[in-house]
């Protein structure tokens, strides 16, 4: 495996010196030896993966200098648009190196959502006309680096690194995080499923949804969620669908705060359209823990303000089990769309297993759970 510290001195030595991105797991490790390392402001966590390549075509245009954006693969989808229509050579032509996570590689165990990115990422990356250098473990980095930083140079445009998994080796962030809020998601989430009574429940990717799986079998509860395994980000949009298409039932959008902040323009669309049976649950721990726990702006953003600017009719809050409660009481004899905010600290249990059942039946038994 390779020292996250020699790749990140060997793209200090070819002044590449800034960081933008989205967090994957499979980069956590190098991410976390970046943020210890870097000055403020030369590390960023974006929005999503299109936020960061515009990010990085506008520190280009006013340095020269090449910026570094990071994702998962999945996050390509996101800066399709960017890289076709800003930096691609026949609009703006402007370089940067692109170090992209290869989730679901062929013959790579890994889970469903990642099956058909993984497949489709060289061609995907062949077909916007970005050469890639594929980096694995026993990678030499000075001969990819210097390979990728001539070809950026000779093209004028983006490269790409594509990163096999196991190639970084483990690295321990120094960052201490300082959590206000006690309370782990998977309490709040066991306490919610004990109050949601015959609801719909839409749940976002990543830990969220295997901790509803796990708290559903362990409660005995019928199946009434829908498990968001992938897509990042739409959570809330796929609950809007569903509130639209059931206007009779109630439905649950249970987010998380990397996943609401990705695409943040769901919030005015959900507003104005209000559906009175439509009721928002931020889990809220200001961090992408899925991936590396990795901080996100969410502890210094105010929902409640963006929520009822955009039209939510109200807005609760929860820092614990009894506020949660409390605020429960309200919301169950109001109309929606409400937005209800549980801030939470990081962690979840090792053993936290994954669904047993495919996304396909999973999709399923949601839908033949809307015809009872």
């Amino acid at each position: 495996m390779i020292d996250p510290s020699l790749f990140f001195e060997g793209l200090k030595k070819n002044d590449i010196k800034t960081f933008y991105g989205v967090p994957d797991s499979l980069l956590k490790d190098f991410c976390a030896f970046v943020d210890d390392n870097v000055k403020e402001g030369e590390h960023i966590i974006t929005a999503n993966e299109g936020n960061a390549v515009a990010i990085a075509a506008g520190y280009h245009i006013s340095t020269k200098k090449i910026a570094c954006v990071y994702m998962q693969n999945s996050g390509l989808g996101n800066c399709i648009n960017p890289l076709t229509s800003l930096t691609d050579p026949a609009v703006y032509k402007i370089p940067m190196l692109l170090i992209v996570g290869w989730r679901g590689e062929p013959n790579e165990k890994d889970e469903p959502q990642h099956v058909k990115q993984g497949a489709i990422t060289k061609d995907q990356l062949d077909l916007l006309g970005i050469p890639v250098y594929l980096f694995e473990s026993n990678s030499n980095v000075d001969y990819i680096l210097e390979a990728v930083v001539s070809k950026i140079k000779e093209t004028n445009a983006p490269v790409a690194i594509l990163v096999k998994k196991g190639s970084f080796a483990k690295y321990d962030s120094k960052r201490k995080d300082d959590f206000k809020y006690t309370m782990k998601r998977e309490d709040a989430l066991r306490t919610l499923l004990g109050l949601i009574v015959d609801d719909l429940i839409i749940s976002t990717t990543g830990k969220t949804s295997r901790e509803v799986f796990e708290l559903r079998v362990e409660l005995g509860l019928k199946q009434r969620d829908f498990l968001t395994v992938g897509g990042m980000g739409h959570t809330s949009s796929i609950a809007l669908g569903v509130a639209l298409g059931q206007p009779n039932r109630r439905v649950f959008c249970i987010d998380g705060d990397g996943s609401i902040i990705m695409h943040m323009g769901a919030i005015p669309i959900i507003g104005d359209i209000a559906p009175k049976n439509f009721f928002h649950i931020l889990l809220n721990n200001s961090s992408h823990e899925s991936v590396g726990g990795q901080r996100t702006v969410a502890d210094k953003i105010n929902f409640k303000s963006i929520a009822l600017a955009s039209g939510y009719v109200d807005y609760l809050q929860a820092t614990d089990e009894i506020s949660l409660i409390n605020a429960w009481r309200k919301l169950e004899v109001s109309e929606g769309p409400i937005l209800f905010e549980i801030k939470i600290c990081q962690g979840s249990r090792d053993d936290l297993g994954r669904p047993t059942s495919t996304p396909e039946e999973n999709k399923i038994a949601f839908m033949e759970n809307l015809s009872l």
